[in-house]
């Protein structure tokens, strides 16, 4: 019989101790009979070395700091290629993972040879409001992720084959401006890869709150959007994918006070698609009809973002 694959799971982490502790010991109660061990990567946080005493029987604990670029994609390429697991895994230190996600994962990602990647559903947490969030799709190709971002597919929902990581399509790009989307350029990479395989069951609570969505960053969000576009041309074929994009720029210069460029970004828009939302939202916002904090509380509760 053969042995169940090592997993590592990569929690990068910064000034959140008590999430970090919910989150390893979530990771760590697992049942799956293969070993696990959770590297703790701290990024620009002095590291906590009694974390290691977490540890168990066939599940280890390891803390390291971010040896890369500073901020999120350094941190958790940090940890993976310090990852000794044959497959890897992503938590963030403010997510929970639900009893039963990681065999449920191995067992899809082993019975399909060609497969390199696999994800799940979420269930969203935001201001005691609880939403279940899963795509009801098996596979999920380049094109899918080009039309939608779905934010069903959260970073601390992927499973990864080690091998794809570093000989593959790689690591998260340390590039884009701020780690703002990396996890969305880095969907889009292993889509190009190989179809994603998805599990229809919520199997992380993820926790929404203003630090989790780069409340007061809408510069860098912005900026980092537009680096996106111009890493992937193949927006250029999907007009209602492209759309989105340029709606959320729209709404991230609204949001931070520059008018002319919010109005002139929702106008790319509605070339694209004069059905998108957020260019329409970009709009009040910029004409002060609504704030932006107003429609990033209402989207949230319903488990949605902007």
């Amino acid at each position: 019989m053969t042995a169940p694959p090592s997993v590592s799971v990569v929690v990068p982490t910064r000034d959140r101790p008590e999430l970090l502790r919910a989150a390893i010991r979530a990771i760590l109660a697992q049942e799956y009979p293969g070993p696990i061990e959770v590297v703790v990567v701290f990024d620009q946080s002095t590291p906590d070395g009694s974390l290691a005493e977490l540890a168990g029987p066939d599940r280890a604990v390891r803390v390291i700091r971010n040896s890369r670029t500073p901020g999120l994609a350094g941190a958790r390429n940090s940890g993976t290629l310090a990852a000794e697991g044959q497959l890897v895994a992503f938590c963030d230190d403010d997510d929970e993972w639900l009893p039963g996600k990681v065999a449920a994962q191995v067992d899809a990602l082993t019975a399909d040879p060609a497969a390199e990647f696999v994800c799940c559903g979420i269930r969203v947490s935001y201001e005691g409001n609880t939403v279940d969030r899963v795509l009801d799709k098996d596979r999920i190709t380049l094109e899918d992720l080009l039309r939608d971002r779905m934010t069903e597919l959260h970073p601390s929902t992927f499973l990864i084959r080690a091998s794809a990581l570093r000989d593959g399509f790689g690591l998260v790009d340390e590039e884009i401006p701020g780690s703002y989307a990396e996890d969305y350029e880095f969907l889009l990479r292993a889509a190009r890869s190989a179809p994603l395989i998805n599990l229809r069951t919520p199997s992380v609570l993820v926790r929404w709150h203003k630090r989790s969505y780069f409340a007061q960053r809408w510069d860098t969000i912005s900026e980092a959007l537009q680096w996106l576009l111009q890493r992937y041309p193949e927006f250029a074929g999907q007009p209602a994918g492209e759309a989105r994009v340029t709606g959320q720029i729209a709404f991230a210069r609204a949001a931070s006070g520059d008018r002319r460029g919010a109005v002139r970004w929702a106008r790319r828009t509605l070339r694209s698609n004069p059905r998108e939302p957020r260019a329409y939202l970009a709009l009040a916002v910029a004409g002060r009809v609504v704030g932006a904090d107003t429609v990033l509380r209402t989207l949230h509760k319903r488990g949605r973002g902007i």
